[in-house]
Formats: structure tokens, C-alpha cells, sequence
């Protein structure tokens, strides 16, 4: 029952069977002891009759009173026992599953998050979690021990009287096939559920992102209907799927408690033909009372149970997808980066085909070409943020698609024009680079990639927040700061995406001369757009619609003609435009 099909259909981790186990048994045994104390009652009540109408003796008041002290204090500790394995324990198994989630996006390839944004990604680890949660406190436990402890009663009670047992059970499996029944019309109604709320998520998550340029384009209205749109439909979304569900849950629960009145009528008609006496009915209608108990909220949850399967599925979505792996240690012959008839493709639509190039160590290899000519993802394979369709990206040797991602950018530092800082002080941003590394060893840094002269003029120099993604900070500023993380780590690779190409010509001369320091004797790989940038590179590569169209140092490619030549002409002619 609690196998491997069961730890996927809940998307639950190994302890997290455990931990429904657990729940399920202690609630077993609360339902079966709270069986105990009715039976304490009808021995009390059959006693009373019995002294009532035969002469016997009254029940013994100290026994029954010690009964009755007995069931309190079993109830008392099996209940505790059942809460903390249902709610208690749930909450290391909430945590377990929100790490064990987030541990593989690390290690998925990057080409998985062009495929799933971020408003999505946050409400699986948010809202599905969450969900789950509830699925796995509330309803698993309780609902599984009220299966077992109602097939134990039901066994009692056929042995009692099969007639009353038929007429009191019935509508146990009537409800639950309805509402079984009805699983894929609340699956599916979860499923639209689960869409409308990922774009209202999204639409909001765009509104805070892009708020300025809405501002700037007065489209402040516009954009704020649409998302009111998006949050009707979800309300209407989310009200139909509850008045559904809503109606099929009473209507379960109406036929369970039809229950009673069949159980009366058939008690009743053998009472007046003399085939059992009003004890054993009486027995039997306060089992019912504790028989349906259980169910009363199983009812009210086991729909969620079939909702949750929406969630469940795009957790499983996330820990089915295959990681980046490989081994733990890298020891190439050098550093050089070789690519070897690569072929990479975007889903079905090919980007790279054939490529083959070399970025020797010690110097500075610049990728050119067009915008969407592949130049970004080559840097990216170069990194194994991507594994290559077809070919091989070699470092010092070593094909990288064998090593462990992790331990394959320890021999990476990356500096690109987009820079992702914290929300924390200079020096932790700058630490970043080299976990572990001494404030003494942070600062040589900073000071070499320039940092100095804006950190002084800070509140608490390097102590000071600089905000959410270096809020505070000019972007000459912020990419200075990336610098110096790179030249913390100390790599002998660096991927360099046009660092300073949106920079000012004061901030460009800084962080030139950071770069200077940074790129000395590394194998230095650099994206570029602008042609002046390149002219010092030791070895350029043209692409051009994903093939190497020419390749040599600026000087030969200058003399051979071709692309890059045009590309150095155009922007020549560019750089001279002046408004009329």
C-alpha cells in the first residue's frame, strides 16, 4: 500500500513514507480505542438495563469509573502520538522536500529554466509545497486509518450481526465511489485552477519587474486591467472548481448518513420480529456514530487528496528531470578550450552545427558575429551550463560533459553585463567569488578591480547593504563588484560577455583596468559586440547562423576580407553619425 507507487503518486521523499505510516497507525489505533470507550458505554448501559428489567445487581461503580479513567488517559496519549506523527513530523518532511526540490534545479541544466519561468517555478516550490502539506498532514493519515480501523470494525460488527452491519456500512464505499467516481472531473478542474493562478503569479511578477518602463510608456491602465483580468479568471476558475467539488463532497456525505436511517429501519423490523433485542441495535447505532467520525473529515479532504495530484505531478516533473552529472575530480592537462564539432538545438530548433574552434591558455579568444549567431551559447557550453547535442567541448583534454558541474567551475570565473548582486554588504557580495576567503584577502581584491574609490564613500564602506541586486550601486559599480568576485576566485578560465558595454567612457576605463589584472595568463573567452573591443584579442572566431565563418587573429581576418571586415567597416561608419 505504501510502496514506490505511492511515494510518487504524493510526491513524498522516503521519510515522508515513513511519516504517513506512522500517522496512519496512530490514528488506527485513536479510532479503535475511541471503539473501546463505546464499548465501556453499552457494558455500562447493558448493565443498567439489565438491573432495570431482571433484578441483576447494579455495574460495579469503581470498575467502570477506573474504565473510564483508563480510556482518558489512552486517548489523551494515543492522540498526542497521532498528532505529532501527522503534523509534527510533516514539518521536517515540508522542509525535506523544499531542499531536496531546490538541490535539483541546482543541478539541472540551464536549458530546463528557458523552458519554465520563474513565476511558475516559485509556485511549485511555494504553492504545490504548500499543498502537498496539507495532503500529507490531513488527509493521508487520517484518511488510510479510517480505512483500516472501519474494516476492523466492520469484521466486529458482521460477526455481531450481518444483517445490521450490511444496513450500517453501505454507504461507505456509495460515497467514496462517488466521489472516486468523480477524480478526473477535480483533477481537471485543479488543473485550470493551477494555470490561472501561475499567470496571475506571472502577470504580477512582470508588473513589479517592468514597472518602470510601464511608467515610462503610461500604459499603467492597460497593464492593470489585464492583470485584473487575470485575477477574475482566476476567481471564477477557483469558485467553479469549489461549488463543484463543494456538491459532490455533501452528496457523499448525505449517502454515508443514509446510513443511520437504514440501520434503524432494518433494527426496528428485527426488534418487532424478536431476532435481536434493542441492546444490540443500541450497539450498533453508537458504533455508527464513531464509524463515520473518521470519515465525516476524510470526506471533506479526500477531494483535495485528488486535487493535490496536479501539484504532485509538477513536483515530480521537477525531480524526474535529468541533472548535469559527472565526476567528482578534474584534473585536466592545462587549460585550453577546444570545441570539437559541436551541434546544439534549442527544443527542435538547432542553433550551433559543426563548430570547431580552440581558446588556448594564456590567451584572449573573442566569439563575434551577429546577434543569435550562437555566440552566447557557445560561452555557455563552454561552461557546461548546457551539455552539446552532438561533438565535444575538451578542457586541458578532459571532455567537460564527464565532470561534475560543481567541480567543473571551480576553474571558471564569470563576468557578464547583466551582474546579479545580494541584498547584503559589499564585502559579502565580494565574497561571493571564494567562499571562505579572509576580509584581508576580499579587500586586495576590491581594491584591484577599483572598488575603492565609490566603497570609502559609502555610510559603512564595505559594510554597508547595498540592496536588492545592488539597488544602491551605478552599473560601473556593480560590474566592479563582479570583478572583484572573479578576481577573488581566481580561476584560470574567464568568460567575459561584453562587461562594459553599457558603461560610460569614465566607467569603461576602470573596469578595463580591473580586467586588465584579472585576464593575465588565463584562458580568456569574450563575448563581444563591439568590434573596437576585440582588436587586442589574441584569436578572434566569426559565427554566423551557428557555423564558424571565419576565425584568426583581427590582423588576418582584416586582410582575408569577409564578415568580420564588414562587421569593423559598419561600425566604423556608425561611430562617425551625428544628428542633423
Amino acid at each position: 500500500m505504501f510502496g514506490k507507487k505511492f511515494q510518487r503518486k504524493y510526491a513524498l521523499t522516503a521519510q515522508g513514507v515513513q511519516t504517513v505510516k506512522k500517522g496512519t497507525f496512530w490514528t488506527v489505533i485513536v479510532n479503535l480505542i475511541v471503539l473501546g470507550g463505546i464499548s465501556i458505554l453499552y457494558l455500562l448501559m447493558d448493565g443498567f438495563m439489565g438491573a432495570l428489567t431482571e433484578g441483576e445487581p447494579l455495574p460495579n461503580a469503581a470498575l467502570f469509573i477506573t474504565g473510564v479513567l483508563l480510556f482518558l488517559l489512552l486517548s489523551f496519549a494515543t492522540h498526542l502520538q497521532q498528532y505529532r506523527a501527522t503534523y509534527g513530523l510533516v514539518y521536517n518532511e515540508v522542509k525535506a522536500t523544499r531542499l531536496s526540490l531546490a538541490e535539483r534545479l541546482r543541478k539541472l541544466p540551464l536549458g530546463y529554466f528557458g523552458k519554465r519561468d520563474l513565476a511558475d517555478l516559485t509556485e511549485t516550490l511555494m504553492g504545490d509545497v504548500n499543498r502537498m502539506e496539507h495532503v500529507w498532514s490531513h488527509v493521508l493519515g487520517y484518511l488510510y486509518g479510517a480505512y483500516i480501523s472501519t474494516g476492523v470494525a466492520a469484521v466486529c460488527l458482521f460477526v455481531y450481526d450481518w444483517r445490521l452491519a450490511a444496513a450500517c456500512l453501505w454507504g461507505v464505499p456509495a460515497a467514496f465511489g462517488l466521489l472516486f467516481g468523480s477524480r478526473r472531473l477535480a483533477g481537471r478542474s485543479a488543473e485550470r485552477t493551477k494555470k490561472a493562478a501561475v499567470r496571475v503569479a506571472d502577470g504580477m511578477q512582470e508588473a513589479l519587474e517592468n514597472i518602470r518602463e510601464i511608467r515610462a510608456a503610461n500604459q499603467q491602465a492597460r497593464y492593470l486591467a489585464e492583470l485584473g483580468q487575470k485575477i477574475d479568471e482566476h476567481e471564477r476558475v477557483t469558485i467553479r472548481g469549489e461549488l463543484s467539488t463543494g456538491l459532490l463532497v455533501n452528496a457523499a456525505s448525505v449517502i454515508m448518513r443514509l446510513g443511520v436511517a437504514t440501520t434503524i429501519l432494518v433494527g426496528a423490523e428485527l426488534i418487532l420480529s424478536g431476532r435481536i433485542d434493542f441492546m444490540l441495535l443500541f450497539l450498533f447505532l453508537l458504533v455508527i456514530t464513531r464509524i463515520y467520525a473518521p470519515f465525516d473529515q476524510s470526506l471533506a479532504l479526500i477531494a483535495e487528496m485528488f486535487v493535490s495530484q496536479v501539484s504532485a505531478d509538477r513536483m515530480m516533473e521537477i525531480q524526474d528531470m535529468p541533472v548535469a552529472e559527472g565526476a567528482a575530480a578534474f584534473q585536466p592537462n592545462g587549460h585550453d578550450i577546444v570545441f570539437e564539432h559541436v551541434e546544439f538545438a534549442y527544443d527542435e530548433k538547432k542553433v550551433l552545427h559543426d563548430v570547431c574552434f580552440t581558446a588556448k591558455e594564456g590567451e584572449v579568444t573573442a566569439l563575434v558575429g551577429p546577434s543569435g549567431s550562437g555566440k552566447s551559447t557557445c560561452a555557455r557550453l563552454a561552461a557546461r551550463l548546457w551539455d552539446a547535442a552532438e561533438g565535444a567541448v575538451k578542457v586541458g583534454g578532459v571532455d567537460i560533459a564527464t565532470v561534475e558541474p560543481e567541480v567543473l567551475l571551480t576553474d571558471y570565473s564569470m563576468v557578464f553585463q547583466d551582474v546579479v548582486l545580494f541584498d547584503d554588504t559589499v564585502l559579502e557580495n565580494i565574497r561571493l567569488g571564494r567562499r571562505g576567503a579572509t576580509d584581508k584577502e576580499v579587500l586586495a581584491a576590491a581594491r584591484a578591480a577599483n572598488c575603492d574609490e565609490f566603497v570609502r564613500k559609502m555610510p559603512n564602506g564595505y559594510h554597508t547593504p547595498i540592496g536588492e541586486n545592488g539597488a544602491r550601486l551605478s552599473g560601473g559599480e556593480r560590474q566592479r563588484i563582479s570583478i572583484a568576485r572573479a578576481l577573488l576566485k581566481d580561476a584560470p578560465i574567464v568568460l567575459l560577455d561584453e562587461a562594459t558595454a553599457s558603461l560610460d567612457v569614465e566607467n569603461e576605463t576602470r573596469v578595463q583596468g580591473a580586467l586588465s589584472r584579472l585576464l593575465a595568463g588565463k584562458t580568456v573567452l569574450v563575448i563581444a559586440h563591439r568590434m573596437r573591443t576585440v582588436a587586442g584579442a589574441d584569436h578572434i572566431v566569426v559565427l554566423e547562423n551557428g557555423r564558424v565563418a571565419q576565425q584568426g587573429s583581427p590582423a588576418q581576418l582584416m586582410a582575408e576580407g569577409g564578415l568580420y571586415r564588414r562587421m569593423v567597416e559598419l561600425q566604423q561608419e556608425s561611430a562617425q553619425w551625428r544628428l542633423a
